[in-house]
């Protein structure tokens, strides 16, 4: 692995441990402050990128866990092996939601593989290049804060509307796929407002 190689899988790894926490999991501080030098000496030890999974559990309930993989295939795309590991991986620990990273496309073969995943089982795809930078850090992106479903159903009774007379986002929105959002949440919007401090709008998930 070349050392720009190294310098793209710790800055990943740095966005996927903050958007953990934004999305509630329990990430140590350790984890938040990892450096470059303790990925190199990590990938040193285990000489592969799948070693490097990452668990965590959510805070609001312990029993939710996630697993983030990196599949170690390297200039084609990925395959259906990675995605039967994973599965494989999840199975074993009984783990219901997954993020998988990719520096390359995945297969038709693959992209069925995961289709045909349990439904009990949701495994989201990130490509390495998404998670460089942190999105939410960028100065024109509005605030966005995921909504309960015990906070939806207040704001629909105290508006009088129905979910889907939302506005709406798509799941593959690059916000909506930071916070994982599930088709039917909604998610708050704060922008800054130079007359009323700041504007707030609700956008359903699709």
């Amino acid at each position: 692995m070349t050392d720009d190689d190294v310098t793209r899988l710790w800055r990943c790894r740095r966005t996927i441990f903050q958007m953990l926490q934004d999305r509630d999991y329990m990430v140590g501080r350790n984890c938040l402050l990892e450096s470059r030098e303790d990925v190199s000496q990590a990938l040193s030890e285990v000489r592969n990128r799948e070693s490097l999974v990452i668990f965590v559990r959510h805070r609001s309930d312990p029993t939710e866990t996630l697993v983030v993989y990196f599949p170690d295939e390297q200039g084609k795309k990925v395959g259906v092996r990675p995605i039967a590991n994973l599965v494989s991986k999840m199975e074993e620990k009984n783990i219901p939601r997954a993020i998988l990273v990719c520096r390359e496309k995945l297969t038709s073969f693959a992209k069925e593989a995961l289709s045909m995943s349990s439904s009990k089982q949701r495994i989201e795809v990130f490509m390495e290049s998404e998670l460089l930078v942190n999105i939410t850090e960028h100065e024109l992106v509005p605030r966005h804060v995921p909504l309960s479903e015990v906070d939806k159903k207040a704001l629909l009774e105290r508006y009088k509307v129905r979910a889907d007379q939302l506005p709406r986002i798509t799941r593959d929105d690059p916000v909506a796929k930071y916070y994982g959002l599930e088709r039917g949440q909604v998610v708050k919007i704060i922008r800054p407002s130079e007359t009323a401090g700041r504007y707030v709008t609700y956008r359903l998930c699709i």
